[in-house]
């Protein structure tokens, strides 16, 4: 096996991507007849599948499936390693045993976790469809990241069936297979477990294929599924998808008072109440969620984690809150460096306008990548074409809701990926009519050889240690990249937790930290049921509080794990001698007198 030489002397795959853009529009310019022949060939076979909706979307579908899986001997099922993950998977996990949540333990203090409430309930922050999904990959096939797969590939093919009702059929074909290569395959929507990006897509999706169809011939089947779309999105991105529905509904209405020929206003009614009965009952049932988790059906997953554990707000015009009393130095450190150091580079006007242009980038980035770049030259002629007026005038709306928001990462836009991937391919329809001053057809070549650059960066992807790509350590960083993947990450964890799963009898592992330890590279995460676990996993706190921990858990084997150590460092937990009995319950009685932000909710 090749060895990875040093990072700094690595050509990063971003670099090479660019390097090979930059020749592509060179080529288009001095070649623009490259390939002809081949091009056309390929290009009739195409048309032939795109003529035929249904076999295109299916075909897009299964591609997205077939190909994740062909690659699962260099790109293995990945591992949970980041806060977010573990957060979501323990909300499967939740499901799982037939729960909404699960009571709070009793000795929950040294389980404390970014993103994981402990009161009222004990379970996950986030909104609960990506914790079904993987709920039922886990039911289903014996692993949640099936359910990721699942889901990826349904985002495909109804990103395929929404661009057919909106474009050429030709375009809506290359937009769905664009899809697979850039999104399911390599993104962190599909290699990690968080992101919730395939279904918010997914919902997005149907809303915006539905819209037209539905103005063309109202129908209870498309009603139904522009309600499930919507559903989607209320259990994913509901900001961003409330931002998304919005203009859809202001179109509908519209077309309502409008359009001559549109159906009675009796009829309609009748044709839009199976739609209006199923998003009621996901309202509902999001409601019964929120009241079985967070003790009322108007509080909203992250309100109380936000409420308990963060300083810095969401939103620009909102101020910081006072810091609660953390019991472990890397939850404050998580909430200070990670998240309140970002909203202070925002909140100024010297630091709103420059990071601002960075949240843009990254979007062209994780959508587009350099190669997809040149055909956005011609946006502005995009949009100005009624065609996709409306999606246009939609991702003006997101644009303005983002503005308001301090963080970003690229599934917040996931509601708007049908309309993103509507607007690119527009250009690029733009971009192959384009000519020189002299006739030659450029845009065309340009347009053809930027599509086969990103197959070839598919192609090259999988082997970046062997080609010598760099391989970030802290892959959180790199999500809004242009790849993210294959590379294995939690892999230390994931190796000590086998380790003691295999050996006799329960374990206890207490985590030690350095105190620079990243707070994203989190190891103590729990399943929903913590004391009928085989390992538990606890963080080190002082002396007499671990000595109640262990007499608690007083029938599993205490070890201390230390992450920070090279290579990672397992050793039985030295147990000194108590100078007097501990009682194992004062660790969660003194839990309110020490943090009472932390030990009452907002609806208490």
């Amino acid at each position: 096996m090749l060895q990875t030489p040093p990072a700094d002397t690595r050509l990063s795959l971003n670099l090479i991507e660019a390097g090979l853009t930059s020749i592509a529009v060179a080529s288009a310019f001095a070649w623009p007849r490259l390939g002809t022949g081949v091009f056309t060939r390929i290009e009739r076979a195409f048309g032939r599948l795109a003529r035929r909706p249904v076999l295109s979307i299916a075909v897009v579908g299964l591609s997205a499936i077939v190909l994740r899986l062909a690659l699962l001997p260099i790109c293995p099922i990945p591992l949970p390693f980041v806060p977010d993950d573990f957060s979501f998977l323990l909300s499967a996990d939740t499901f799982l045993h037939g729960r909404l949540a699960n009571p709070t333990p009793a000795m929950w203090i040294p389980f404390e976790s970014i993103h994981i409430d402990m009161q009222p309930t004990y379970g996950s922050m986030y909104f609960p469809a990506q914790g079904l999904l993987l709920a039922a990959g886990k039911l289903v096939f014996g692993n949640p990241w099936f359910g990721l797969l699942a889901s990826s590939a349904l985002m495909c093919a109804a990103l395929c069936w929404m661009l057919q009702a909106w474009l050429p059929p030709q375009w809506a074909l290359l937009g769905g297979f664009l899809s697979v290569l850039r999104l399911a395959l390599f993104s962190y929507w599909t290699n990690t477990y968080h992101a919730a990006g395939s279904i918010a897509a997914l919902g997005g999706a149907l809303v915006l294929g539905s819209l037209p169809r539905l103005k063309k011939r109202p129908g209870v089947g498309l009603g139904l599924l522009m309600a499930a779309g919507m559903a989607l999105l209320a259990g994913t991105r509901p900001y961003e998808g409330m931002l998304l529905c919005m203009v859809v509904l202001a179109s509908l209405v519209r077309w309502f008072m409008q359009a001559k020929d549109r159906p009675p206003a009796a009829a309609l009614a009748l044709r839009a109440a199976p739609a209006v009965a199923l998003l009621a009952a996901a309202v509902a049932w999001l409601g019964y969620y929120d009241l079985r988790a967070f003790g009322s059906p108007t509080t909203l997953p992250y309100s109380i984690n936000r409420a308990t554990y963060a300083i810095a707000p969401y939103y620009v015009w909102q101020s910081p809150r006072p810091e609660p009393a953390y019991h472990h130095a890397m939850m404050r450190r998580f909430y200070h460096h990670n998240e309140l150091d970002a909203f202070n580079k925002i909140h100024s006007l010297t630091g709103f306008i420059p990071q601002t242009f960075i949240k843009a980038i990254r979007v062209v980035l994780f959508f587009a990548g350099i190669a997809l770049v040149p055909p956005l030259f011609l946006l502005r002629r995009a949009l100005r074409d009624r065609r996709i007026r409306l999606l246009s005038l939609s991702l003006a709306v997101l644009a303005a809701g983002l503005l308001i928001e301090n963080f970003m990462l690229a599934h917040y836009l996931a509601p708007f990926t049908a309309a993103i991937y509507a607007l690119g391919l527009q250009c690029m329809r733009h971009l192959w009519v384009w000519r020189t001053g002299s006739g030659q057809r450029v845009g065309r070549a340009m347009t053809r050889f930027c599509v086969v650059l990103c197959v070839l960066l598919a192609a090259m992807r999988p082997f970046d240690r062997q080609l010598g790509f760099p391989v970030p350590e802290s892959p959180a960083a790199e999500w809004n990249g242009t790849w993210f993947g294959p590379d294995h990450f939690g892999t230390d964890r994931a190796a000590v937790e086998q380790k003691l799963e295999r050996l006799p009898g329960e374990q206890l592992v207490l985590v030690r930290y350095t105190p620079d330890h990243d707070p994203l590279k989190e190891w103590v995460y729990n399943g929903a049921d913590i004391d009928g676990s085989k390992v538990v996993w606890a963080r080190e706190m002082d002396g007499l509080d671990n000595q109640r921990l262990i007499a608690y858990y007083r029938n599993r084997r205490a070890w201390l794990v230390e992450p920070d150590a090279n290579p990672v460092r397992i050793s039985p937990y030295p147990i000194p001698e108590p100078a007097k009995p501990v009682q194992a319950q004062s660790l969660a009685d003194r839990t309110t007198k020490t943090n009472p932000a932390i030990g009452s909710s907002e609806h208490d």
